[in-house]
């Protein structure tokens, strides 16, 4: 069990890189292409939307055949789209072997929570999820810093053809060591129309209950971090470089919640560990809208990614029970709640922004997110 788990969170990885290894690469494609950056960018529009939508392909084919199985197939598609990346010979050409990379590369990490569900017991399982989540949070943290080096290094066919490579050698370990289980995991899933399956579990009060929580979550979170650069740029006139540096710092702060999960959750338990993400977050943001000096943002945003998994990581622990007849379905709805509410959450945070400037809106979104940690603080037996 702790060996596919691992092999989940190493997907994960590669995937998370593959997300975001194209962003330093889009001048270069531009000007190989002959096109715009904006028009470049395009590659990227096609991952995440493909990315965002595959949860609901992805969640009933792991509920009927089982996770391992349909995450060591899904990684064959998203290696063969990736070499099929390395031989585009034009924006349109490379978009869609990116759409067809992002509809394979969201597999591992919502069908991973969905086995650890199945396998690991509730009791246990927060510090399991907290742990199975570095692999993502290290993928996207270092995309940007592998694809830059990378592709200066061998060029931006390289650098696809080297994930469609980490993506066939995963695909290789997870045939060879999940296989036995396959049949198992086959034997415990729901058989019938998936359409109805999503309607059977959004039935379920619980189920409703999370994802209206997650999608606030996300909604204020998201919305506020996203627009911290801008605010940085504004407040203290820094270099895009350093910008982007301090903010990969919130990933530092995230791991740093995985390590110390554990003990955390017998010092504090569940409600008390949420009361202090909340207040953690609204202090960091408090600070860093009212400090003059730009060193003192630096520790803030470790501890803004501390304090969002504080609260995050009890949300997707309770997702994973939420129905746990269906998982994998459960987890596909919980992965659009999440997806929706960033989406909205940046929106809604530009209009405030317009309206009442940026540290107001950090300060209002940050109270926000306070608000919902004392909610689920009262509320946690409902989720």
């Amino acid at each position: 069990m702790r060996e596919t788990i691992f092999l989940f969170s190493l997907t994960s990885f590669i995937a998370g890189l593959s997300l975001r290894v194209v962003e330093p690469m889009l001048p270069q494609l531009a000007t190989e292409f002959g096109v715009s950056v904006s028009i470049a960018s395009t590659v990227i529009t096609a991952y995440a939307l493909s990315y965002a939508c595959s949860p609901f392909v992805n969640g009933p084919l792991g509920d009927r055949f089982g996770s391992s199985r349909v995450v060591m197939i899904s990684s064959i598609f998203a290696a063969l789209a990736s070499f099929g990346c390395a031989l585009a010979w034009d924006v349109a050409s490379l978009a869609i072997m990116r759409l067809i990379a992002g509809l394979s590369a969201s597999a591992p990490f919502m069908l991973g929570l969905a086995y650890i569900g199945n396998r690991v017991p509730i009791a246990e399982r927060q510090p399991v999820v907290a742990r199975f989540v570095i692999g993502t949070i290290c993928g996207q943290a270092l995309g940007p810093i592998v694809g830059g080096v990378v592709t200066d290094w061998i060029g931006w066919h390289g650098t696809f053809a080297l994930v469609g490579l980490m993506f066939t050698a995963v695909a290789l370990l997870l045939f060879v060591r999940t296989r036995s289980q396959w049949e198992q995991e086959r034997a415990r899933g729901p058989v019938g129309n998936p359409f109805a399956l999503y309607l059977q579990v959004s039935r379920i009060g619980r189920v409703r209950n999370v994802l209206a929580v997650s999608f606030i979550e996300t909604f204020l979170f998201w919305g506020m971090f996203s627009f911290l650069g801008a605010y940085l740029s504004q407040r203290f006139g820094m270099r895009l470089s350093l910008i982007g540096a301090i903010m990969a710092s919130y990933g530092a702060g995230a791991v740093l919640y995985t390590l110390v999960v554990r003990q955390l959750l017998a010092a504090m338990g569940q409600r008390r560990m949420i009361i202090w993400g909340g207040v953690l977050c609204f202090t960091c943001y408090a600070g860093i809208t009212l400090t003059p000096n730009w060193h003192v943002v630096v520790p803030c945003v470790v501890a803004v990614g501390f304090s969002f998994y504080m609260v995050h990581n009890t949300i997707q622990t309770k997702a994973t029970e939420m129905a746990p007849q269906a998982r994998g379905t459960g987890l596909a709805l919980f992965s659009g709640a999440w997806a929706l509410g960033q989406g909205v959450g940046v929106a809604a945070m530009g209009v405030c922004v317009s309206l009442f400037g940026l540290p107001a809106s950090l300060l209002a979104f940050s109270a926000g997110f306070f608000a919902l940690a004392l909610w689920l603080r009262a509320n946690l037996d409902r989720l």
